[in-house]
């Protein structure tokens, strides 16, 4: 059996820890995401609908984004073990197919107490903010707290 790969505990999470994550938006990332979402929405599936549409050509779906956010959170910060509790998402700029998009979360903040973890989101295109927002999430401990508690008796 594989062994799974182990995240970060909240107490090794510090303020102006931070992770990235390069990926080029493709045809088959649009195409992909609204086959598994159901949102077929023109303005990323019809480049003739889409010319004559505020953006003049397709864009990406602002939520692919998003997922991006959720696979560097869950994949490398905190990574394994991770769970989300909320996420705020404000869309600056329309993303392109062929856009190279780099996803970026920064903790703001390390809750002990409750277990939590804020981390600010970002996506930005050639160095413009596309997405910004907001994550809390829970991050494995080091000791889970059931443990701790039965080492107090």
């Amino acid at each position: 059996m594989a062994q799974q790969p182990a995240g970060m505990v909240l107490e090794a999470m510090a303020v102006g820890l931070a992770a990235e994550q390069l990926r080029t938006v493709t045809p088959s990332d649009v195409a992909d995401f609204a086959e598994v979402s159901g949102d077929r929405n023109p303005l990323h599936m019809d480049e003739h609908y889409a010319e004559a549409s505020p953006f003049r050509g397709r864009v990406a779906h602002g939520m692919l984004l998003g997922a991006w956010i959720s696979a560097l959170l869950g994949e490398k910060l905190p990574g394994p073990g991770a769970i989300y509790v909320s996420q705020s998402l404000t869309f600056r700029r329309p993303v392109r197919i062929g856009d190279e998009v780099l996803t970026r979360a920064e903790v703001s903040e390390v809750d002990l107490k409750a277990g939590h973890v804020r981390l600010t989101t970002r996506c930005s295109v050639q160095g413009k903010t596309v997405l910004e927002g907001e994550a809390i999430l829970r991050a494995p401990r080091a000791v889970p707290r059931a443990n701790v508690a039965a080492r107090a008796r």
